[in-house]
């Protein structure tokens, strides 16, 4: 006769059983793990604050920037067309090119042709930086402006090149630098997320990857805003909801969660979510005057182009930006899409500088107006540069194809070389050539200029510290003033 045993698990066995777990998670590959474990849990206690993991932290040093604004031109705008003059293409016109062989890639084919820029150029400004006269706002600009020449990428395919923008690699998974941004200085405001992003109706190529945490806490992700109908969904309550009915409703999701959590020590979502709803709940109180652009005086509404277009659109994006960074959002994130123009780039490339012109020359008056151009970083920059060549022959159709080898961004305020040109390319525009450097490079150079050490700016993941810049790099110091 067989007996049968009933077994009852205690208290002190689930006790014992979640010990077993958090020893088991600990210990890894070897007991030498266990203290380093230790070591990396008494470091982060020790960066910790009551306010949370999105509190206001120190900087590895000191620094003018303390906010950045992110203007991403996705597509690739071509550097020729903008702020890189090359009149050797107008000698070249229409002459055929041959491409070297590690430039060809699988899309281009049959015979290419040099093209020349379909708009004039200009010299602006007392630092007489060149510029498009298609640029007829930002030309006021130029002498709060750094332009930069020497950058290069590895990718010519879209969703790649983004993502090894926003986060150094190209495959995507990793944290955007918004996140790695907010990971190293927290937010200035708690009741607002610390990373903000305004895509256009469509989301950028790559999705929202673009601003994710990848492996980073899930606090550190970024915040989208929706172009269109509620900026936020679902983030005010039913009408027959009191706000102490939402508290009360919170204070009991948090006990539950927090009993859960504690089983599940290793797993940070739950935290995450939990900070969210809090958060959420702040919100309530700040966002809807925040995304109010009515309370903006009329002066300012037309500075930025609001209620004409084409530039309303941006404009408010653009207005949005300043009001965050005013009240304390760490890191902004703004879409321009569509500059993918591979034919009649007069055309299409006219079209969008006519959208973003006017309300990114406001940002900049209106930031340095306000004393907030100082300590904001505002960065323009697309995924890559465009081609001095296009398959196209005759007519109007022509435009450019996609080049990893040259690209021009620009930066303005939180410490750069204002009035400066950094960098050149060759004499058609193909490859950069003077002050070389690799989008890794930039990346470590706008983390120094908003205080942070990119070697000391590191998560431990995967078995190994990892940083933006995926194996480190150099700043470009003559982008700092």
């Amino acid at each position: 006769m067989i007996e049968r045993f009933e077994f009852s698990e205690t208290t002190e066995m689930k006790n014992i059983a979640i010990a077993r777990r958090r020893f088991l998670y600990n210990l890894g590959a070897s007991v030498g793990s266990i203290a380093f474990s230790a070591m990396l849990a008494a470091e982060e206690q020790k960066t910790a604050t009551a306010s949370g993991p999105l509190s206001p932290k120190k900087g590895h040093f000191n620094s003018k920037a303390t906010n950045c604004i992110f203007l991403t031109m996705e597509g690739g705008p071509s550097h020729i067309d903008t702020f890189d003059p090359k009149p050797k293409l107008k000698e070249l016109h229409l002459k055929e090119f041959q491409r070297s062989g590690e430039m060809k890639s699988a899309m281009e084919s049959g015979k290419r042709y040099f093209v020349q820029s379909p708009f004039k150029f200009q010299k602006a400004g007392e630092s007489g930086a060149d510029i498009s006269t298609q640029w007829k706002h930002l030309a006021q600009n130029v002498d709060d402006i750094c332009f930069y020449r020497g950058c290069q990428v590895d990718s010519v395919n879209h969703p790649t090149a983004m993502y090894q923008l926003n986060s150094g690699n190209r495959f995507g998974g990793d944290p955007a630098m918004g996140a790695w941004v907010t990971y190293g200085l927290g937010s200035q405001n708690q009741n607002l997320p610390g990373y903000m992003v305004l895509p256009e109706v469509s989301y950028p190529q790559g999705g929202a990857a673009n601003w994710g945490n990848g492996f980073l806490p899930a606090h550190y992700q970024g915040t989208p805003l929706r172009s269109q109908g509620a900026p936020i969904l679902d983030l005010m309550p039913m009408s027959h909801v009191t706000r102490e009915h939402q508290r009360e409703n919170l204070d009991l999701l948090s006990h539950l969660n927090s009993i859960h959590q504690s089983r599940h020590s290793t797993h940070d979502e739950l935290a995450a979510r939990m900070d969210a709803y809090e958060l959420a709940f702040r919100m309530q109180a700040e966002v809807p005057e925040l995304l109010d652009l009515s309370q903006e005086d009329q002066k300012t509404q037309t500075l930025y182009g609001i209620g004409q277009e084409p530039t309303d659109a941006f404009a408010k994006r653009c207005l949005l930006a300043r009001k965050m960074v005013e009240n304390g959002v760490r890191f902004v994130q703004l879409y321009a899409g569509s500059w993918d123009s591979h034919d009649y780039i007069e055309r299409a490339h006219g079209n969008l500088i006519s959208r973003v012109d006017q309300p990114i020359s406001a940002l900049l008056t209106d930031l340095k107006q306000r004393g907030l151009l100082e300590n904001t970083l505002v960065v323009w920059c697309g995924e890559f540069g465009r081609s001095p060549d296009n398959g196209v022959r005759g007519g109007t159709a022509y435009g450019r194809d996609h080049n990893p080898k040259a690209m021009t961004i620009w930066m303005a305020g939180g410490g750069v070389k204002a009035g400066h040109t950094i960098g050149a390319t060759d004499e058609t525009g193909a490859e950069a050539a003077e002050n070389v450097h690799h989008i890794r490079d930039l990346h470590i150079t706008l983390l120094k200029l908003l205080g942070l050490d990119d070697n000391k700016l590191t998560y431990f993941h995967g078995g190994r510290f990892k940083q933006l810049s995926q194996f480190g790099g150099e700043v470009i110091q003559e982008l700092i003033a």
